[in-house]
């Protein structure tokens, strides 16, 4: 049996507020048997690690600061965010990185959240979990200052083009994917992205509630949550990833859940 691990959901998300329970169960039936809940903004991370604890060895929580809420940042925030990564259950720094394309924080703002980020992970040792959006560049730039002394990381989300990706696995980071890849039109140029990365550098995430894979049938959705993405549905990320690379569905779950629990040492 095919098993499976979230690496980043927003359960915090009130599109889940009325059934985060239901979710979980729904993802365990699933076979997706671990789940990483991603913090945004101290606030939210300190959520975030709190209901991560009530389902031990299942859920799990990042500590991290998202660059559009870079501009709640203050003197407070790194203190803040290293009490939580003390915790087991909180396996890593972030979601931190830059966003040029929203711009909900000024650059200035988030590049200094960013770099205090990249400091944190130095100090505690946990790996980074990573953004980035219309910055490259930017982010490339900013993260080279820090890259010998960096501990692992993964870029979440990936839809940058192949350039962008020889680039991040040539500094040795991980690559993580949603359901994106099956969106044929907006993100067709990922193929030859999933096609190039090696399996053992590739995981898989649901970024629920949003990023709906393509290929989920319209019978698992509810009217309701018709177009609410959940945990549930990683499977069918994994699905078109081993579609595209021409393999079984087994080998896309095996490499990606050892990845995740190697990475995150779950």
């Amino acid at each position: 049996m095919n098993k499976y691990i979230d690496i980043g959901i927003n359960l915090t998300n009130r599109q889940f507020q009325n059934d985060a329970d239901d979710v979980i169960q729904n993802a365990l039936d699933a076979d997706v048997v671990q789940m990483i809940l991603t913090g945004t903004s101290v606030r939210n991370s300190q959520e975030s690690a709190r209901i991560a604890a009530k389902y031990s060895g299942v859920l799990y929580a990042t500590a991290g600061i998202h660059p559009h809420d870079a501009k709640s940042f203050d003197g407070q925030s790194i203190a803040q965010l290293k009490a939580l990564l003390k915790m087991k259950h909180v396996v890593s720094v972030g979601e931190c990185g830059l966003d040029f394309d929203r711009d909900f924080s000024p650059r200035d703002k988030q590049e200094q959240c960013y770099k205090a980020q990249l400091e944190l992970a130095i100090a505690v040792q946990k790996p980074l979990f990573l953004h980035e959006r219309a910055a490259f560049s930017r982010f490339i730039a900013v993260t080279n200052e820090y890259l010998p002394q960096l501990p692992k990381a993964v870029v979440h989300c990936f839809t940058g083009s192949l350039q962008e990706a020889k680039t991040y696995l040539d500094k040795g980071f991980y690559l993580g994917f949603t359901g994106a890849i099956s969106d044929v039109n907006r993100f067709a140029h990922l193929k030859e992205v999933v096609q190039y990365v090696p399996l053992n550098r590739l995981m898989i995430e649901t970024d629920a509630p949003f990023m709906l894979p393509k290929n989920v049938p319209k019978t698992e959705l509810t009217k309701y949550h018709e177009r609410r993405n959940e945990p549930a549905f990683l499977p069918y990320v994994a699905g078109t990833i081993a579609k595209l690379n021409g393999v079984g569905l087994d080998v896309i779950a095996k490499h990606s859940t050892e990845n995740a629990r190697a990475f995150f040492e779950l």
